[in-house]
């Protein structure tokens, strides 16, 4: 007998097939309408509450290359966001300990034991733990702080937990990312932007932190000159149902800004990628202008790479049909937002939601220098995470990076035809070709839950094992969306192992 999660999501894709056919059908008598009448098409997209429990595990429901096999290591985790070895090559996972949909768990350290089993190295709090890395004998954990501010620990044999860097500007919509100890010894990390785009707005009161952090926004990392753009919507923070405020870039909820006001810079800052020493200190910047920078890695000839989650189609200043993209990092540069997205200014038709009168406005009266363009461009809301870089032939692709798609959270974050990511890719970064490497079967991408089958649901993170013949991706398991809110699913999450059959390179 089926279980109830594959009745549920059985029912639901009878239920998507008809509403497909009624709206082409209205379509065809008005096609100026239909971006309104057509719904989006998420690969998690829901009209109810799926069942709280579960998942189906099958790796051959997934798809490689020929001469590739995929299997699993473990499952039942909650929310697991990264993957990270030890010296003897012992494997180490984090567990979020925060999921959008404001669900919140313990943020934790496990050690994979043989046999899938799972052990705690350390637990705590400033949730989510977005990342891990080791080098020896310490584990250097980014703790995105959804609550309390981000920071950047280091984890001892011990369990204990020491900060070097705290109180990151990170409790609006992203969060700090990384760590990442770098060729140069450094510890880089990441802190996403406050915002979609620049405004606080009913989006980051949905998002559940406004009404946390009233007075928060975002930073940049040096001073800036507005455009005095201001943006009305109600009010949530008031009872009052007909109470309206005004919000300017870079400024807290309800706060107006005049034209040529100049915002003043600071680090730490949002949306930068950011470096400190192994013992702590102030931050150094590396590079701004991101959106939400979420992965990072050095190539084999030791440049850093960083992949940017793009715009979405919400808030006070929605941008239409930006995509992830995947830079080279260089010194001191600025890469474009609040007003770029790809090198490509948003204020154009070009990024002008469908049915509106405007493209967004711009914000910034003068850009820091010419955005630099990406390395390479992935699907709009693919969400595309944490990677790293192949450096063994007998894996092949060497100096490819092998990038986690987590996948679109439509229709929150805008409408797409077809579910977006819910895969790995590779990239050739000298080209910017992007080819899918681990998909799960079917002739419609998507999760697992979402197409029937036991595969991948929302890799989060790509990482080599220090031999380099294997590929570790982190799955975080079973997320739903629905109109305006996240579902995710407890004890879903798998690590996964990919690896090469035979000897040899590939080209």
């Amino acid at each position: 007998m089926p279980s109830r999660s594959r009745i549920f999501w059985r029912g639901r894709a009878a239920r998507v097939r008809a509403a497909r056919l009624f709206a082409w059908a209205l379509c065809a008598a008005s096609l100026p309408g239909c971006y309104t009448v057509i719904g989006s098409r998420g690969g998690g997209e829901v009209d109810e509450v799926p069942p709280p429990h579960g998942r189906r595990v099958r790796p051959a429901d997934v798809a490689l290359p020929a001469g590739y096999r995929i299997e699993v290591v473990a499952e039942g985790l909650t929310f697991p966001t990264a993957v990270a070895f030890d010296d003897a090559g012992g494997v180490y996972v984090t567990e979020a300990g925060y999921s959008y949909g404001e669900v919140f768990t313990t943020p934790r350290l496990l050690r994979v034991e043989p046999g899938g089993k799972t052990r705690v190295i350390a637990a705590g709090d400033h949730a989510p733990w977005t990342g891990v890395d080791h080098r020896d004998g310490v584990f250097y954990v980014a703790q995105g702080g959804e609550i309390g501010g981000g920071r950047i620990v280091r984890i001892l044999p011990d369990g204990s937990i020491h900060p070097i860097v705290e109180d990151l500007p990170s409790v609006g919509d992203h969060h700090t990312n990384g760590a990442l100890v770098g060729p140069d010894g450094m510890i880089y990390f990441a802190v996403g932007v406050a915002t979609n785009s620049g405004v606080v707005g009913l989006d980051s009161h949905a998002f559940g932190w406004l009404r946390r952090y009233p007075q928060f926004h975002d930073i940049p990392c040096r001073d800036v000159l507005v455009l005095g753009y201001n943006f009305r919507t109600p009010n949530p923070l008031t009872p009052d149902p007909d109470d309206e405020a005004a919000t300017g870039a870079f400024s807290p909820f309800g706060t107006r800004t005049e034209s040529g006001a100049r915002i003043p810079g600071q680090v730490p800052c949002t949306g930068a990628i950011m470096r400190v020493p192994p013992a702590g200190g102030r931050p150094e910047l590396v590079a701004w202008g991101f959106r939400n920078p979420y992965g990072l890695a050095f190539s084999p000839d030791g440049r850093l790479y960083v992949t940017e989650n793009g715009f979405d189609d919400r808030g006070s200043r929605p941008v239409f049909g930006a995509g992830d993209y995947l830079y080279e990092v260089k010194q001191g540069l600025w890469y474009g937002w609040p007003d770029f997205a790809g090198a490509e200014p948003v204020y154009t038709e070009r990024f002008k939601v469908p049915l509106h009168a405007d493209p967004p406005p711009r914000l910034l009266a003068d850009h820091p220098n010419v955005p630099p363009a990406p390395a390479a461009r992935f699907g709009v809301h693919s969400s595309s995470n944490r990677f790293d870089f192949s450096r063994n032939p007998a894996f092949g692709h060497v100096g490819e990076a092998f990038v986690a798609q987590f996948g679109d959270m439509a229709p929150p974050v805008g409408k797409v035809r077809a579910p977006v990511g819910f895969e790995v890719a590779r990239v050739d970064v000298r080209t910017g070709v992007v080819r899918s490497f681990a998909a799960n079967r079917g002739k419609t991408r998507g999760p697992a839950s979402w197409a029937g089958g036991g595969g991948l649901e929302r890799p989060v993170d790509a990482r080599f094992d220090p031999s380099g013949q294997s590929l570790y991706v982190v799955d975080f398991g079973v997320m739903a969306m629905t109109k305006h809110a996240a579902i995710p699913i407890k004890a879903t999450g798998v690590l996964w192992k990919i690896t090469r059959e035979g000897a040899g390179a590939v080209k």
